[in-house]
């Protein structure tokens, strides 16, 4: 995605969420616009936490609650995903139409990257079929070291 169709994406999703606000008669408070922005306006998965210390980061101020309200709503909508990792917290990701995809997570510095392969697509449908079971949807977390961490501090 070029960084026009990136900001036109974003742009649609604030449209979005606006709509969704009037549309089940909650008012776009500021608060709730710059947590929505904060979600919206990254690929990273964020934590809550995350969400309001760039929030506070903007100049903006949003209790804890506030946060964590806005971020049910944005899900409810459809505009964001919450994930768990088991970390013991939720993550959040804008969700953008974005296809099924799986996640690498770093267990020394928490990143987490995201890819997509057909072949593993492919592989959980045959995998359903031979159990007769009816695929649906499936999640793939795999956790272990990233490079930066697997080849430690730069010298």
């Amino acid at each position: 995605m070029s960084h026009e169709s990136d900001a036109a994406a974003i742009d649609a999703d604030r449209e979005a969420f606006r709509n969704y606000l009037r549309d089940h008669n909650l008012p776009a408070t500021a608060q709730r616009l710059v947590i929505a922005d904060v979600v919206l306006g990254t690929d990273r998965h964020l934590s809550a936490e995350e969400v309001a210390s760039e929030v506070k980061a903007r100049g903006a101020s949003a209790g804890t609650a506030t946060v964590y309200r806005t971020l049910e709503v944005l899900v409810r909508s459809g505009l964001v995903v919450e994930r768990d990792f088991g970390e013991g917290f939720k993550r959040y990701e804008a969700s953008r139409g974005v296809p099924n995809h799986e996640h690498l997570i770093c267990t020394v510095c928490g990143r987490v990257t995201e890819f997509r392969d057909e072949r593993l697509e492919r592989m959980t449908t045959l995998l359903a079929e031979a159990h007769d079971f009816s695929r649906q949807r499936h999640r793939l977390v795999i956790y272990g070291l990233c490079g930066d961490c697997r080849r430690g501090p730069a010298r």
